[in-house]
């Protein structure tokens, strides 16, 4: 091999080395996960405040035609 030829290979894998040493510092810490979205109230739940609030209104009528 000439002497040109190996100085060229020398540069290119002293560059590949160079490279892989800086390679762990260059790692980014991975992206902050995005906050959880608040939970939803169910269907199941405003069908009992529903049947709630029609029932003290229906109580609130009783009453109030007996007073």
């Amino acid at each position: 091999m000439d002497p040109i030829r190996r100085r060229k290979v020398a540069a290119a894998i002293a560059a590949v080395i160079a490279h892989l040493a800086e390679a762990p510092q260059q790692v980014e810490a991975p992206a902050p996960s995005p906050e959880p979205l608040p939970p939803t109230p169910s269907p199941w739940a405003f069908a009992g405040r529903h049947d709630a609030m029609l029932l003290r209104s229906l109580w609130q009528r009783r009453v109030a035609r007996l007073g």
